[in-house]
This record gives C-alpha cells, structure tokens and sequence, in this order.
C-alpha cells in the first residue's frame, strides 16, 4: 500500500482505483493465505477454509507465466452464461488455475476436464474442489496443455495463458474431435484480430486461417483491473464455433499459400506474385509437386512469371490486396493456380515436422 503522504497527492479518481486493486488483491488472499480465523466465503458463495487448513495453498503467482487469475464474479457468471452449457456436457478448461471458474463450471456440467502445468495450482485446485462436493466430476491432468491428448468433451470453457494463444487455438481447431464450441478469454488484441473480417485494418493471416475452419463471435471486453495480479492488458472473452463443413483444401499448402499472400498484406497480388524471389520458389514447388521440371519443359523465370501475371490479371485479382479479400474468393484463386499446375508447399525442412507444428504455422501471422 501506498504511504500517506503519497496517497494525499492522487486525484480521486486514481486514489479510487487504488483502493479498488488493493480490495481486489485483499479478497484473492482470503482465499490463498486463509487469513480469516473464521470459515468464510468467496463472491460465489463457495466455502475456504480457515489459515491453519489452508496454510499449504501460499504461493506465488507468476506473471511471467501467464498466471492472472480472473477474480470478478460478473466476469466468471457471464463466461458460464455465454458458454450455452447443457447439464449433460463434459467441459475441457485449460489453465484452471485455483477454481474460481472450475467451481461455475461443475456447477453448470456433468464433468470438467481440467488440464493445469502447475502443479502447487493443481494441489490447491483438488482441495478447493473436494471440499465444495465436486471431486468425482473434476478430471485433473497434470501436464502441459500442448503436449496432451485431450480426453473427449463437448466444449472449451478457459482462461487460458496468453502466450499459448495461437498453438492452443491450433491444437483445437485442426487436431481435436468435434466440439460445439470454444469459449476463451484471450488478450485483447489478439482477439479483435482473430474477429477481423477483410477489409478491417486488422485482417490478417491469423484471421483467415482461423475463418476457414470455424466461426468467431465477440462475447465482451474484460478490464485488466478484474485480474489479481494485475495484467498489462485488457482481455476479451470469444465464442469460437468450428464449421460443419470445412473447405477440401490441403492444410500444408493453403498455410503456405497464405504465408505468400500475407506476407505484405496491403500489397497487391501482382506485385507480391512478381518478386523475383517467391516466384524461383514457386516454381521449384511447382516443378516438384507437379513431378515435372518446368525448365525442362522451356519453361523460364520470365515465362513463368508471365504465366502466374496472367492467371492472377484474367480474374480480377492482380490489383487486388489480401486484405480485402473473402475467404471464398482466396479459396478461388488457390483453385485457379493449382488448375494451372502452380503448387505451393511449406519448404522442404518443415515438412518432417509433427502435424501440430505444421498446423501451428497457419496462426502465425
């Protein structure tokens, strides 16, 4: 807490906030140091135990880590809400952390599968569990989220740590069985680019790659202020729906197609199809997956360049930006270059490496 003679100096309006993290953070240690002598209860409703019982949940949190526990009853009551769960369902969480969304959780679903790397979080999850009656519905997997298999369940319910946004998201999206839905709280930003729809200055590879597989819808904005410890960022919760059905497109090379087209994703088609560095690449790969040597068939950098120019102007696509384009309109022009026997494919070093590596790289940007 700030001395006296500092908080003297502050406006109301910081001095208000000051107090606000300080009750904040006050009512987070309730429940992790028990400094209470008395039994008392959480903003749930949920029962903690006195300090000498609860001495053993004293731990640090990392920030470094992704560790921010989401404290605001509103905030965990509208996530459950949101999340359309039915009473029959089976829940993955990832990164439970100590419960406070878990317990809403189990009250709302048949059984949670909950998958949390810390294990003095893990300890503290099981008591705090156990003592609220729930034990037998909560599956507790001690281990890395992304090195996992995850057992069957119908939706994603989680809070999960920011810097596995991308690979998790991946992992779901292009390696798990069908789910209805994924309700995550991500960091702001990274999920308003995940919402972006082209012609959005925030439309990008990230966007696209997510779109092809899967419906994204904005659920709310969450302050950094309902966290303990605090985050530098605000987040935002998203409902992702993966689409019935998907595109017949090869992953590998629609993730290298759109490496291609994003990697300037305000220039044109034409010009980023005229660097003379990704067409000799483009032609290698075309020689390579067509099994046919383009030189050996005449077949030059400058005809070749010519060749895709003349795909992309005869369809309208040559002035066009990435950026600005659908889904189905980037699906077409693929089709349209490999009817012409232009290939692309993720270089020859990747292609060895596991699936979810591969599959990780159609989220990056």
């Amino acid at each position: 807490m700030l001395p006296l003679r500092k908080l003297l100096r502050l406006s109301p309006t910081v001095l208000a906030l000051h107090y606000q993290q300080l009750i904040r953070a006050l009512d987070c240690r309730l429940y992790h140091h028990g400094i209470s002598k008395d039994e008392n209860v959480d903003d749930s409703g949920h029962k903690f135990r006195n300090s000498s019982e609860n001495a053993e949940c004293h731990f640090q949190l990392h920030k470094s880590r992704g560790q921010h526990l989401l404290t605001s009853a509103r905030v965990l009551d509208s996530i459950v809400k949101n999340s359309n769960i039915k009473s029959t369902d089976t829940v993955l969480e990832i990164g439970p952390g100590t419960g406070n969304l878990t317990l809403r959780l189990l009250e709302a679903a048949t059984s949670v599968v909950a998958v949390e790397i810390d294990w003095r979080m893990a300890e503290a999850l099981e008591k705090r569990v156990a003592e609220c009656g729930f034990k037998d519905r909560l599956t507790l997997i001690r281990n890395d989220a992304m090195k996992t298999e995850f057992p069957h369940f119908d939706l994603v319910v989680a809070n999960i740590p920011y810097g596995i946004s991308s690979p998790l998201i991946a992992k779901l999206l292009f390696r798990c069985s069908s789910f209805r839905s994924a309700t995550l709280l991500l960091q702001k930003e990274f999920a308003h680019r995940l919402l972006a729809n082209p012609g959005d200055s925030e439309f990008n590879r990230l966007a696209v790659n997510v779109k092809l597989v899967a419906d994204v819808e904005h659920i709310m904005d969450v302050s950094k202020r309902d966290f303990f410890p605090v985050p530098k960022v605000d987040s935002s919760v998203v409902l992702i729906r993966p689409k019935m059905d998907i595109p017949n497109v090869d992953l590998k090379e629609w993730c290298a197609f759109t490496r291609t087209c994003f990697s300037k994703k305000n220039k044109t088609l034409g010009a980023t199809f005229k660097q003379k560095k990704k067409l000799a690449e483009l032609m290698r790969i075309s020689s390579m997956m067509g099994s046919t040597n383009l030189t050996s068939l005449g077949i030059g950098m400058s005809l070749f360049k010519d060749k895709v120019v003349e795909i992309l102007r005869s369809n309208g696509f040559e002035d066009k930006r990435p950026s600005k384009l659908s889904i189905e309109e980037l699906l077409h022009l693929l089709s349209l270059l490999n009817q012409h026997k232009i290939y692309f494919h993720d270089k020859k070093e990747d292609a060895d490496k596991d699936d979810l590596e591969t599959i990780s790289l159609l989220l990056q940007e």
